[in-house]
């Protein structure tokens, strides 16, 4: 039999290449692209119109402007007018990514196909069908993100304009308008490895997002005040495994679940702010059998874009979530007989985004992401403590998709960014509770740093 050093060393090792895996997840899913060209051939506008930097913007953005806003609030069914449009995009994302243990890799990683666009005058949607590389040669299809909307525009009440509609989404918050949320921006704060996040959060382990399925009311009245009700049921795990996914990031069976959103938005034509609450509470059975937790999940958030004449474009945005948890069952520390799991805990969300775009062309964004929780010796191994603290910064370049460049309806986009822990699971050394004469792993040891490269057509 091996020795504990040997084995804890090996053990430590495929740790640590998981997380640095996941790291690099987070990073894809920061540089993911909205701005689809189907949109820019459906409605005869540039890509730039919709979105600050022509390709999404930076990670976090808000990479909206209130013309893209309006468009996703509109059901996608904006149009020139002139029929004949192929509602159909492409993307393909190729990725060097040299994490700061292990090997340096340069693949295609992602291929996606969008199906996207207006159907009808009052029904539009978002399908994205992605495929990404498991391994050699390998590629796992997955359904990823799903907004089918009806809307009903050009309505009054009491004199002043009102929008309505349903959405139907597989993510909570995935329809959010300002994108600003977790599963519109596709970043999330770290601490997803491991259950030390919010339910709302995209990367946090077991998240709704893409396994669930809801139907959300929302409604834009005067221009400015945005609200949205609805509720979201998991799918089942057969159902998830024939989408592409699998069992093992269950968000569980969901019940009793009601989400709502609430903003005020001001567009001043050459600045927009909004500030908006949002909150989810639902009943879940992680195992989905047994005991249900019950999760409430309340949050503000908060937009600033100055736009000018679109020359020099700042944007920040700052996202804060708070998660009350009442678990069902308290189970015992294996390690200390007598103790036990704690009955109620909280979990916090923090993220702090700002990007510059120059000529909506170049760009830079930087952003602090922070989670933390009650601490839990049992729930949140080794030390008890959730607490994680990361720092993003990322520079890209968007040729196309403006009126003056090449192709107003394509997209190119270079970008680099780095992914930097400053702490991990509470700590700021030895993050895996290593025992004595084991080497430990700082949270340093999971940055991580890609360049990638993206086609949309």
């Amino acid at each position: 039999m091996s020795s504990f050093p040997h084995r804890w060393a090996n053990l430590r090792s495929g740790i640590v290449t998981l997380y640095c895996s996941l790291a690099a997840l987070l990073l894809f899913a920061s540089t993911a692209a909205h701005a689809i060209p189907v949109y820019a051939r459906q409605t005869g506008s540039a890509c730039a119109d919709c979105h600050a930097g022509a390709y999404g913007g930076g990670g976090n953005g808000p990479n909206l402007t209130p013309y893209g806003m309006r468009f996703k609030l509109n059901g996608y069914t904006d149009t020139d007018g002139n029929g004949g449009k192929i509602p159909v995009s492409a993307q393909l994302v190729e990725t060097h990514t040299a994490p700061a243990r292990g090997e340096s890799s340069m693949n295609l990683t992602e291929a996606d196909l969008y199906l996207a666009g207006r159907l009808t005058d009052q029904v539009g949607g978002y399908v994205k069908v992605e495929a990404d590389r498991v391994g050699h040669n390998t590629y796992n299809t997955k359904l990823r993100n799903v907004d089918l909307r009806f809307v009903a525009r050009e309505l009054k009440l009491g004199g002043k304009d009102l929008t309505l509609g349903v959405s139907v989404n597989n993510s909570p918050s995935f329809d959010d308008p300002i994108a600003v949320l977790p599963a519109a921006t596709n970043l999330g704060p770290p601490g997803g490895q491991g259950p030390t996040g919010t339910f709302l959060k995209l990367s946090s382990a077991n998240a709704p997002a893409y396994r669930v399925i809801g139907a959300t009311v929302y409604g834009l009245y005067d221009s400015d005040w945005y609200g949205e009700v609805g509720t979201y049921n998991s799918l089942p795990t057969s159902t998830q495994d024939h989408l592409g996914y699998s069992i093992s990031g269950d968000p569980g069976k969901i019940g009793d679940t009601g989400y709502f959103r609430f903003a005020y938005m001001k567009d001043l034509k050459r600045q927009f702010f909004s500030v908006g609450v949002v909150g989810l509470t639902t009943r879940r059975q992680l195992q989905r059998r047994g005991s249900s937790d019950k999760l409430t999940d309340l949050g503000y958030d908060l937009t600033y874009q100055f736009l000018g004449n679109r020359e020099n474009i700042v944007q920040l945005s700052y996202v804060n979530i708070l998660e009350k948890r009442r678990y069902g069952s308290t189970p015992p520390d294996p390690g200390t007989p007598g103790f036990t799991a704690l009955p109620r805990g909280a979990l916090h969300d923090e993220t702090l985004s700002v990007t510059y775009t120059f000529r909506q062309s170049y760009g830079l964004q930087l952003a602090h992401l922070e989670s933390n929780g009650t601490r839990d010796a049992v729930r949140f191994g080794p030390y008890g403590n959730p607490d994680t603290t990361a720092n993003l910064l990322s520079v890209f370049w968007a040729p196309f998709g403006k009126d003056d460049s090449f192709t107003s309806v394509a997209n190119m986009k270079i970008a680099a960014t780095w992914f930097r822990f400053t702490r991990f699971n509470g700590a700021t050394n030895n993050i895996f509770g290593a025992p004595p004469g084991v080497s430990t792993t700082r949270p340093a040891d999971l940055d991580a740093f890609l360049v990638s490269a993206s086609l949309a057509f």
